[in-house]
């Protein structure tokens, strides 16, 4: 998939954002073809070198940028030569939503295993053990604590589960397995 086909997608955009930030975002969003200093990214986007140093290390580190490096034979300089490498980047979602669909499974397990009890007062969350402890009485506020029903939550995360699963075109809990431990 080319570069502007991948900035045209609002999912693509929206990751990178999350990566870099909003004072990052013009420096992911204008791939150069071929290599790039981070002088020449800072001068032609109108963007303070260090913002841009910066979104290029995350790309970087997220293995959406490489660089190599040649030193000035005069001076003794290093110059940072940098690419951008945004072909990985739907693999790199399909394995973000991977992760994603493991914590919810576990949250939700967690939500299911678990009675809470919650003040009304605080809005603090206590498990069954912890509100025993405390004599189902807030700590903070001496509040008696209540049943907290969490069958929404759960339903939610069932939900968001479903989509998930949906997008990753898994069709059981086998398929979930093989996938996410490969």
């Amino acid at each position: 998939m080319a570069f502007e086909e991948l900035l045209n997608d609002p999912v693509i955009q929206k990751y990178l954002h999350e990566l870099v930030g909003p004072t990052g975002m013009p420096v992911a969003a204008a791939p150069p073809d071929g290599e790039v200093t981070d002088e020449e990214l800072a001068e032609e986007l109108g963007l303070e070198l260090n913002d841009v140093r910066r979104a290029l290390f995350i790309l970087y580190e997220n293995d959406l940028a490489s660089y190599r490096r040649l030193r000035d034979e005069d001076s003794g300089w290093l110059t940072y030569l940098w690419t951008f490498e945004y072909d990985s980047i739907p693999e790199q979602l399909e394995s973000e939503m991977h992760r994603l669909l493991d914590a919810l499974n576990e949250r939700k397990q967690y939500e299911q295993d678990n009675e809470f009890y919650l003040c009304g007062q605080c809005q603090l969350r206590f498990e069954f053990g912890e509100a025993m402890e405390f004599g189902f009485e807030c700590p903070q506020c001496g509040s008696q604590l209540e049943t907290m029903e969490n069958s929404r939550l759960v339903d939610a995360m069932e939900r968001r589960i479903e989509e998930l699963r949906e997008e990753l075109n898994i069709t059981d809990e086998t398929d979930a397995d093989e996938v996410t431990d490969a």
